[in-house]
């Protein structure tokens, strides 16, 4: 930026205001993001030092410009990339730059549509065994049973069946408390002495190494084996590098699974549960579900072309992730001086987009807190572009997003055939951590009727 040039940024939110509301927006940041930009509009800046500015944004052009426009300028903020990484090492979800691109173009075959066809029998098969256990006639926690649903399918889609089960639920005790941890460490930052001083870091720090031990012997032990598992660790293991010819080595391919693990489980259960809720909450949209689910089944038992055909169910998936998306925000620092829509911001400026205030925008969206599938279907799904994102955008877009579909479309259909769906709640509470989870969610299922 030339030197004539002042930085100026949009509303400022009082740091003050921002500070005296710090613990209770620390809990649940979303209803005081949605009272800031009523107040101060679509995007608003916070001044956190002399130089240092937040800026936090629900507008369409804002979101587009970062994610996709100018996405060479926007690389993941450092609280992504340093917090995350110091447990889960230096994957796809927590690396920028050149590497980022080379172990994207690396690992992207492996997520090929005709490779995840691979895996839709693996996926079909825990998916039916999981949800045959579902509790009947009686109240019962949606999450947790949707969580074990989607750890599973991960762990078989991963591993197929060389992994015991004491192994697997040991990895996703892990999983959950480095979860949990790890939110406090980014939201409590002025603790950080604190976390160090009490041994927590070193605590979670043992617990990640545990996992990258048992993920090690499990890759140690598929080199070995001369049997064919055609599962993603098959994949992965098969992959090379362009220029070299060379594989992963087993600490980037710990890295990349240990991020697999955490991706591609926790959003999909939150999708899941959701879903369910809105789904016991709507009957009727149910009962519509049920229809083409039945049509669909009559018309092809290949559950491949049936995911093709079952359009309203993943309509209905679709429009849950509109009011609740896994992935709830997400941050960006410019690496560059840069000016969007007139303001004019300092590189190193951290740039917040809320997904969750942006599926909500009543600009964009009619009635924005009604549950509508019918915005997902035929000609409506084109009216969504720049501003649904349930996987992200642009080249960051999330690289299990048909892995994650192919999971939801089948639990759902299979769900909905099987079970009636009821719920006495009229409202669902959430959670934002690094997802947006539900809380307390709790639905009968009952064993359908002919």
């Amino acid at each position: 930026m030339p030197p004539s040039k002042k930085y100026n940024y949009p509303s400022k939110l009082p740091i003050i205001k921002f500070f005296l509301n710090a613990e209770t927006i620390r809990k649940n940041p979303l209803p005081f993001h949605k009272a800031f930009f009523e107040s101060y509009g679509d995007t608003f800046s916070v001044r956190l030092g002399r130089k240092k500015y937040l800026l936090l944004s629900r507008d369409k052009e804002v979101v587009q410009y970062i994610l996709q426009k100018n996405h060479k300028n926007y690389y993941k903020s450092s609280i992504q990339t340093k917090f995350l990484s110091k447990y889960l090492g230096h994957g796809l979800l927590t690396i920028n730059g050149d590497y980022w691109l080379q172990q994207r173009r690396l690992i992207q075959p492996a997520f090929h549509k005709q490779k995840m066809h691979q895996l839709i029998g693996l996926m079909q098969q825990t998916i039916e065994t999981e949800l045959q256990k579902v509790p009947l006639e009686e109240k019962t926690l949606a999450f947790p049973l949707m969580n074990e649903l989607a750890f599973k399918v991960v762990a078989t889609s991963l591993f197929n069946i060389s992994v015991s089960e004491e192994i697997l639920q040991r990895l996703q005790e892990i999983i959950q408390q480095i979860q949990v941890f790890l939110v406090k460490e980014v939201r409590l930052p002025h603790k950080a002495w604190w976390f160090k001083l009490s041994g927590q870091i070193a605590k979670h720090k043992k617990l990640a190494e545990e996992t990258r031990t048992i993920i090690s012997s499990i890759i140690e032990e598929r080199k070995n084996s001369t049997i064919q598992h055609d599962d993603l660790l098959d994949m992965l293991l098969a992959t090379r590098y362009e220029d070299t010819g060379e594989p992963m080595s087993i600490r980037q391919l710990i890295d990349e699974i240990s991020i697999l693990f955490v991706a591609g489980h926790e959003t999909t259960a939150n999708a899941l549960t959701f879903t369910t809720f809105l789904l016991a909450k709507h009957p009727e949209i149910q009962q519509k579900v049920f229809e083409e689910v039945n049509r669909v089944s009559a018309e092809t038992n290949d559950p491949i072309e049936q995911i093709a055909k079952l359009e309203y169910t993943k309509a209905v998936i679709d429009e849950s992730m509109r009011l609740y998306p896994p992935a709830w925000i997400t941050d960006r620092e410019n690496l560059e001086d840069d000016t969007i829509k007139g303001f004019h911001i300092r590189k190193n400026t951290l740039v917040g987009v809320s997904f969750y205030e942006l599926h909500r925008h009543p600009d964009y969206w009619k009635n924005p807190e009604v549950f509508n599938p019918e915005r997902f279907v035929g000609e409506n799904k084109k009216k969504k572009a720049g501003v649904y994102y349930p996987f992200g955008a642009g080249p960051r877009m999330c690289i299990g997003l048909g892995f994650a579909v192919y999971e939801m479309v089948l639990a759902i259909s299979y769900l909905v055939k099987k079970y009636s769906l009821s719920t006495s709640q009229t409202d669902v509470k959430i959670n934002p951590l690094i997802t947006l989870k539900p809380v307390g969610v709790e639905v009968v299922f009952s064993e359908r009727k002919a």
